[in-house]
């Protein structure tokens, strides 16, 4: 410790030189990185099985335990801290912005290269360079609506920590990626965070992996150019003074191509159903839905579109949440979200299958699985577990409030109205065939009407206590909301 501060922490991202920035602290006598200590998936690195003595199931259990481990490994006059991103351990951010001492490092790059180098590393599965010689190349292939929400991401969480620093009257260093070849800015960083160590050069062991020229490091540079040239301008090297310009469920949206219908989805719902409804409605019009769209498209598509209705559709909880389950973790590939499924296999001792459902895998199972994947949830709503939030199972309360920062629905439909409810209202703009809706596919391998009983219905509008109470949903039966 310090006269100034207790511990420190470096606010960073993925591919912003966050590893080359710690292995330079490190190498300040009296300094110490602790890696991502508290990503939810691995405990400081990779491969590891503890941290200063604590497991990730401690940790777990215990942030606060770890991060007090941290201040306390810093030698006689030195310094402990750690990295963390945006997705690590939302507990832990809430501790280290009211305290004042903890010394606050921010780290940022141009989000577009970043992005870039995020996705060549994901090409080639190289994520750190000590050799040249090992260097693996590969291009990137832009994705306009991925990168909106990576842009959106980083807006909102250094929006957050912005806003807090200022409101508790706090102050934070502040490094660009190319301060991090500064000597100069490394010492001061010293300096700034009360240490005596000095760095007499800068490591030479971690090498720049892609040091070419942007355009020339994707493989559809003229896609990326003109999907710049349609967002909403912004000081890129600035990221504190970042303005949340579009909202993250904005490139989810979906926009009729001829009749003035627009579709704001909530995660979890009948979000293909519907959008394959709206597909055929301008069949042989020449044109397709628009969609993966930022805000400046949103606002020309309304403009171009007088008399435009825009609606969402809610999901019965119990029918939501038991999707998601099937569809996100119980399944393996695909649409499942396999960081996470691997997480809660092996620290929240879900029962499921490693390798996915098989014949073995029984009713009696998949219940077990649904009624304990329900309590995780109920700890990960309530903010007390390190996976994030993720909207297919965040409240639809929530996430209707979110829709309206940028405009809300003006209709909001319930899932087992729609047969009756979309084909009338296209009607009303104009539609004189607007078919019918598809139902949705029965979850697999289970569908939830085999296993409901009134101890699941019990959970689930505990867990959804809100949405049953803002929406008036009843207890789940099977039926067209099941």
């Amino acid at each position: 410790m310090t006269d100034s501060f207790d511990y420190f922490i470096v606010f960073a991202e993925m591919r912003t030189g966050s590893n080359f920035l710690e292995t330079n602290l490190n190498a300040i006598s009296g300094v110490t990185c602790h890696g991502e200590a508290f990503n939810p998936h691995f405990i400081g690195y990779p491969n590891r099985d503890d941290l200063l003595g604590m497991t990730q199931e401690m940790r777990e259990q215990d942030p606060g335990g770890l991060l007090a481990r941290i201040k306390g490994s810093a030698a006689a006059g030195g310094l402990a801290g750690f990295r963390y991103f945006h997705d690590h351990d939302p507990r832990i951010l809430d501790l280290a912005l009211e305290d004042p001492r903890c010394a606050k490092i921010i780290l940022t790059r141009n989000p577009l290269e970043s992005y870039v180098s995020w996705k060549i590393a994901q090409a080639t599965g190289q994520w750190k360079l000590t050799n040249v010689k090992r260097r693996k190349e590969a291009q990137a292939r832009f994705d306009s609506a991925e990168f909106s929400q990576h842009v959106a991401d980083l807006q909102a969480f250094q929006v957050t920590l912005l806003n807090r620093l200022q409101k508790s009257g706090q102050s934070a260093f502040y490094l660009a990626y190319e301060d991090l070849q500064s000597l100069e800015v490394m010492n001061g960083l010293a300096q700034w965070l009360g240490v005596s160590g000095r760095l007499a050069a800068l490591d030479a062991s971690l090498k720049p992996q892609n040091p070419a020229p942007l355009r020339s490091k994707v493989e559809n540079p003229a896609e990326m150019a003109a999907a710049l040239a349609e967002m909403d301008h912004f000081n890129l090297g600035r990221s504190p003074n970042f303005e949340p310009r579009r909202g993250p469920a904005v490139p989810s949206y979906v926009a009729g191509a001829v009749t003035p219908l627009l579709y704001l989805p909530i995660r979890g719902g009948p979000e293909a159903e519907v959008t394959a409804w709206m597909a055929q409605l301008d069949q042989g019009a020449g044109e397709e839905l628009q969609s993966r769209m930022n805000q400046k498209q949103l606002r020309h598509w309304k403009r171009h579109h007088p008399g435009f209705r825009s609606f969402t559709v809610l999901r019965h909880p119990a029918a939501r949440v038991h999707a998601v389950f099937c569809r996100r973790v119980l399944a393996k590939g695909g649409e499942s979200y396999g960081n996470i499924r691997e997480t809660l296999r092996r620290q929240f001792k879900l029962p499921i299958p490693k390798d996915g459902p098989d014949a073995s895998y029984s009713l009696a199972d998949h219940r077990a699985a649904f009624s304990q994947f329900l309590t995780f949830l109920q700890a990960n709503l309530a903010g007390q577990t390190s996976i994030r939030v993720d909207a297919d199972w965040a409240s639809q309360s929530q996430a209707l409030s979110g829709l309206a920062e940028v405009g809300a629905p003006d209709l909001i439909l319930r899932e087992d109205e729609l047969g009756e409810a979309l084909p009338a209202l296209a009607q009303r703009l104009g539609c004189d065939s607007p078919g019918q809706l598809q139902q949705a596919a029965a979850d697999q391998p289970y569908p939830l009407a085999a296993i409901w009983d009134a101890a699941l219905e019990k959970q689930v509008s505990s867990l959804y206590q809100r949405d049953y109470m803002m929406f008036g949903f009843a207890p789940w039966a099977a039926g067209p909301e099941g």
